[in-house]
C-alpha cells in the first residue's frame, strides 16, 4: 500500500502507470500469497491480548499499519470477512498497478496516488471512498519512508472524512526481512500470525494543527507499540 495522502496541489498531471504485464504478475502473485496465507494461523487481539473481531459496520474506518506490513495485513483481514467494501490507497507507479491486481484477489479496491505522485488525486479518491461508506487501508510511512514516522496526511484525511484511525499492528512467529528502505516482512508458510487492532483516534473537524499534531505524535506512538528497540534505535539513526 502506498503512504501517506499529501495535501498541496502539483505542478502538473502525473500519469497513473501500469501495463497488461504487471497487472497479470500483480494478480498471479496475489493467488500464489493467497494459497501460502492459507497455511498461516492467524489471531485477532485487541490491545488487551484478547480475541476479537473486526467491528466495521457503523461506519468507514482508516486502518494505518507500517508500510512494511502490508502483504501481512492484506492476508489478515481479507479473513475478517469486513461487512463493508475496503479498499487501499496504491501509487500510481508500474509498481502500484500490480499491487493493485494484488489486492484485488483479495476483495480490495485501490485508490492510485500517493504523497509523491498523484497526491490530489489520492486525496481526492480516498475522501469518496471513505464519503461512500467504504474503509480505506493507508501506510502512513509510505511510500519512501522514513520508516516508522507516521506523517501527516493521515491526520488530515481523518479531519476531513470523519472516520476514525484504527492501528492495526502484526507480529510473525517467524518472517523474512528484505533489504528495501522499509525491511519489508514476508511471513514463512505455517507461521503464527496475531493481528492487533486498537479503538480508534478520532480527529474532531475543528481541530487545530497544534491539535493534529498530538494526534500524529499519538498515533505514532501506537503504531510502534510492539516493535524491537534495537530496530527503532537503529531506524532513528537513520
Amino acid at each position: 500500500m502506498a503512504g501517506n495522502v499529501g495535501m498541496t496541489g502539483e505542478s502538473k498531471a502525473v500519469e497513473i502507470r501500469g501495463s497488461a504485464k504487471m497487472r497479470f504478475l500483480g494478480r498471479v502473485g496475489g493467488y500464489l500469497f493467497k494459497v501460502v496465507g492459507r497455511t498461516l494461523r492467524v489471531r485477532l487481539e485487541n490491545e488487551h491480548g484478547e480475541k476479537t473481531t473486526i467491528r466495521d459496520g457503523d461506519g468507514p474506518c482508516i486502518f494505518a499499519l507500517w508500510h512494511n506490513s502490508a502483504l501481512i495485513h492484506v492476508q489478515c483481514v481479507g479473513r475478517a470477512r469486513l461487512t463493508r467494501k475496503m479498499v487501499v490507497l496504491t501509487s500510481a507507479s508500474r509498481d502500484g498497478a500490480a499491487l493493485a491486481s494484488f489486492v484485488e484477489v483479495f476483495g480490495f479496491g485501490a485508490v492510485r496516488g500517493s504523497s509523491s505522485r498523484r497526491a490530489r488525486a489520492a486525496l481526492v479518491g480516498s475522501l469518496r471512498a471513505l464519503k461512500g461508506g467504504m474503509s480505506l487501508g493507508i501506510t502512513p510511512d509510505g511510500p519512501r519512508g522514513p520508516r516508522y514516522v507516521v506523517q501527516p496526511g493521515v491526520i488530515k484525511l481523518a479531519q476531513l472524512s470523519g472516520a476514525p484511525i484504527i492501528v492495526a499492528r502484526s507480529r510473525c512467529s517467524h518472517e523474512w526481512r528484505l533489504k528495501t528502505w522499509d525491511r519489508f516482512r514476508i511471513p514463512v508458510p505455517f507461521s503464527r500470525v496475531v493481528f492487533t487492532i486498537e479503538e480508534g483516534i478520532e480527529v474532531p473537524r475543528e481541530s487545530t494543527d497544534a491539535e493534529q499534531e498530538e494526534m500524529r505524535i499519538e498515533l505514532e506512538r501506537r503504531m510502534r507499540k510492539g516493535l524491537d528497540e534495537s530496530e527503532l534505535l537503529e531506524n532513528d539513526e537513520h
